[in-house]
């Protein structure tokens, strides 16, 4: 409980308050239209000209209510209060105007954008107010309940909608984290890709140019093309980043895209593609995955398979779901299990989001093997 009061207490004025708008003047105006008209018109109206003050302060006060709710709450009840404890030593009667209930929109205000402290002093400083008019004109226990209730529904309701807006702000930061982290792996899974692929090149350049010029001009052509294909994709997903800016990204990869992805890997080891079963009418997120994780289990096997020759894609999709197994033909792997690196954790994270699963690890007669097993409709009903 101590932490509540604590957490309440603390709480800053909520962000993005917006200044005066015209709205602002044009309730302000009304009001201002309403005083004179009260106060010209009405014929009982108790000490007409404080009266009047009384209602144009609180006009005033309307238009500072949101960038200074507390400050517009004093000005609006502090000389109500002076002026109530003035009538009730003297005349007992209840000076004021019926307009004068826009401070009502005040107390909406303090609670919809003041912090803790200007809310609880806020609440005081109206309560004064409150008890002060209802012993001047009191009527019973129903009306000072009523006259109560009148006057926390605009405070419940500011807080109310303050802590909707919180709350989608906050679930809109998730959001925006979630999509933040995902980027973060297409990046990772792209680059790492693309670079594995040069290195493996420079290293082939390197061997055949004293022997075979030509290869070695076919090496770094494929150098540049990763290269400008690694910039550009990191282009994309770094403009993707940054907010407020125009998005041009690239459409998602798809199953149809592991042969492309297969010819850019030159050798060794060989990467052979093998797609089967029912793969027509896959969801867009369950190809990208399968896509991802296919380029990620390559590049793994590209920099970590020891004297392998070959690695096998192979997709294979049932009326449930589908498959994708990696396996290379490298070393044996005599450990029972290998760390987990960045690579590894974002599959799984990406198995997880789609509602499917993965299992990595040595294989059963050499290399490593990668099983992810996704549902066809992306974990979706």
């Amino acid at each position: 409980m101590a932490d509540v009061v604590r957490s309440w207490w603390t709480e800053p004025r909520a962000p993005g308050a917006p200044r005066r708008v015209t709205r602002d003047w044009f309730v302000s105006g009304a009001m201002v239209v309403a005083v004179a008209a009260e106060g010209s018109l009405r014929p009982d109206v108790p000490a007409r000209a404080v009266s009047i003050v009384l209602g144009l302060l609180v006009a005033v006060a309307l238009m500072f209510r949101r960038t200074h709710p507390l400050p517009s709450v004093l000005l609006a009840f502090g000389p109500v209060i002076a002026v109530d404890v003035i009538s009730l030593a003297t005349t007992r009667a209840q000076v004021g105007l019926y307009a004068v209930a826009a401070v009502l929109i005040l107390a909406y205000a303090l609670f919809r954008w003041g912090s803790g402290r200007e809310r609880l002093g806020g609440l005081v400083v109206m309560g004064v107010a409150a008890g002060l008019g209802l012993a001047l004109d009191y009527q019973g226990v129903v009306d000072s309940i009523a006259g109560c209730l009148v006057l926390l529904f605009p405070c419940v309701l500011g807080a109310t909608v303050r802590y909707r807006s919180t709350a989608r702000t906050r679930e809109i930061d998730q959001v925006r984290l979630r999509e933040r982290e995902e980027f973060a792996r297409e990046l990772h899974d792209t680059v790492a890709h693309h670079v594995s692929a040069i290195a493996i090149r420079a290293q082939a350049g390197q061997v055949v140019a004293t022997t075979d010029p030509a290869a070695a001009r076919e090496a770094l052509e494929v150098i540049e093309e990763e290269a400008s294909r690694t910039l550009t994709e990191m282009r994309v997903m770094v403009g993707a980043l940054r907010e407020h800016e125009a998005e041009d990204r690239t459409p998602q990869r798809g199953i149809a895209d592991l042969d492309a992805l297969a010819r850019t890997v030159a050798g060794p080891p060989l990467v052979e593609v093998v797609a089967e079963g029912q793969l027509v009418g896959l969801r867009p997120s369950v190809e990208a995955a399968v896509y991802r994780l296919a380029q990620e289990s390559v590049t793994n096997a590209l920099r970590h398979a020891r004297h392998a020759s070959r690695v096998e894609v192979r997709v294979t999709g049932t009326s449930e779901q589908v498959r994708l197994v990696v396996s290379d033909d490298g070393e044996v792997i005599t450990r029972t299990r290998v760390p987990d690196g960045y690579g590894l954790l974002g599959m799984r994270e990406r198995v997880a989001l789609l509602g499917g699963s993965l299992a990595a690890g040595p294989g059963a007669v050499a290399g490593w093997t990668v099983v992810a097993d996704l549902p066809r409709n992306g974990g979706r009903g």
